[in-house]
């Protein structure tokens, strides 16, 4: 007779349940959803270029007053002296680019262009970044509760998306931009521009979260884990805030990520038409806009604005996908 073999069940219990012994006797350690994302999206290189360049211009966008204190920069500085009286050109090649002025200096004014760049950025940030916000409260609650309940409650906001979705939302927002000068709602100056800019561009933009939340509720709520919290007893509200909304997290940050560069784009548009954020107070659209009738005298006064609009659109559309590929593979 063999001798029976004894076992210890110190081993066994010691180990958490997330970790095996594989047939190496190495120890696998289980990962949860987000670590695996986390794994895919750092695989993306171009997306990981995308997200390094978004977290450079945030930082610059929260760090504009230090940075141009820092380096005694002065975007309404006029510098006339490195302005060719007669041609109203800057002076030296490239838009008068130069160790003190690297970006170069406007035509006319001498103001330079490089502090003029990044106190735009953070204007430009700020609204799309508090338009995209108001878009995604207003279409993710509205989503959630038209897929949800479905019936009449689904057809009428299903309509309402659809009339907010025929509004010429570029006509509308100029004229209530253009209608809303000096002093409104208590606000004045730069604060009311920027207010009514983050109001008409993410409150016309909602229906697009909207939908896709909607669509993504309908999905989910006819799900095992749905019908569970019902036979349980739980009711609609404990069901849409503790069992939906977290599922929606993912499709809500790539949607969210995707919808900034086009805000950014909504507001140097308005800017450039001269509805939106209005001088002296630096614009990346209305550097464009300046740039029209000058790019003549000196083509990089139009060109650079227009590479720091294409870059920041770019950089976020790259992270957009990235995280929809590392949070949805399956959508590849």
């Amino acid at each position: 007779m063999t001798a029976p073999i004894e076992t210890t069940g110190s081993t066994a219990e010691a180990q958490p349940e997330a970790v095996l012994t594989g047939a190496t006797q190495s120890q696998i350690e289980g990962r949860s959803l987000g670590r695996i994302a986390w794994t895919r999206f750092k695989r993306d290189k171009v997306a990981m270029a995308g997200g390094v360049v978004v977290i450079l211009l945030v930082l610059v966008a929260i760090l504009s007053k230090p940075i141009q204190a820092m380096f005694g920069l002065d975007p309404n500085d006029f510098h006339q002296n490195l302005v060719d009286p007669a041609l109203l050109a800057p002076k030296g090649s490239f838009g008068g680019i130069s160790w003190s002025h690297p970006l170069g200096v406007e035509p006319q004014t001498g103001r330079d262009i490089l502090a003029r760049i990044i106190e735009g950025s953070w204007v430009s940030l700020v609204v799309a970044a508090g338009s995209t916000l108001l878009s995604v409260v207003i279409g993710v609650v509205m989503g959630v509760v038209a897929g949800f309940y479905g019936g009449w409650v689904d057809s009428g906001i299903s309509r309402l998306m659809d009339t907010f979705l025929a509004f010429p939302l570029l006509l509308f927002a100029i004229s209530i931009s253009a209608s809303l000068q000096g002093n409104a709602f208590g606000l004045s100056g730069l604060t009311l521009r920027i207010c009514v800019l983050i109001f008409v561009i993410g409150f016309f933009n909602w229906p697009y979260m909207g939908r896709i939340v909607r669509a993504q509720t309908l999905s989910l709520r006819e799900r095992e884990f749905v019908e569970a919290a019902r036979s349980l007893g739980a009711r609609g509200p404990f069901i849409l805030f503790r069992e939906l909304l977290p599922n929606l997290i993912a499709p809500i940050l790539v949607y969210s990520t995707l919808l900034i560069p086009t805000n950014i784009l909504f507001e140097a548009s308005l800017s450039f038409l001269g509805v939106g954020i209005q001088p002296p107070q630096a614009s990346w659209g209305g550097m464009l806009s300046t740039a029209v009738d000058l790019y003549q005298v000196d083509p990089m006064f139009m060109v650079i604005p227009g590479l720091a609009i294409f870059i920041t659109v770019l950089a976020f559309n790259l992270l957009g996908d990235g995280l929809r590929d590392a949070l949805d593979p399956r959508g590849k």
